[in-house]
């Protein structure tokens, strides 16, 4: 599924931000703007720019892609296991792949 609307977008920035377990004050904050500024475009109070939009896909972690990507329910874990997986030899990542079939 992919965000199609306001809404969606919306709710998975809503979905993303309380993945990272951080309050909208607090991410306001964190990215340097005033208290509220998450709360404002969560409540559809204020828009959000392209420049801003980037800030907080950096701030979780995460690419601009993964963030319209909705069938990734925690793309910051996921990015971080495909980058633990890269690192790892091939033996070692048949084995993973394996494990992983397995567990379904």
């Amino acid at each position: 599924m992919n965000i199609s609307d306001e809404n969606q977008f919306i709710e998975r920035l809503v979905r993303l931000r309380l993945a990272k377990g951080v309050s909208a004050r607090k991410m306001s904050l964190d990215i340097g703007q005033c208290r509220n500024y998450i709360n404002q475009i969560e409540n559809r109070k204020s828009s959000l720019s392209m420049k801003m939009f980037f800030v907080i896909c950096d701030y979780l972690e995460i690419t601009s892609s993964d963030f319209f990507n909705c069938d990734i329910s925690s793309p910051t874990l996921t990015n971080e296991v495909v980058s633990e997986f890269e690192k790892k030899d091939e033996t070692s990542k048949l084995l993973i792949l394996s494990l992983m079939k397995q567990m379904k």
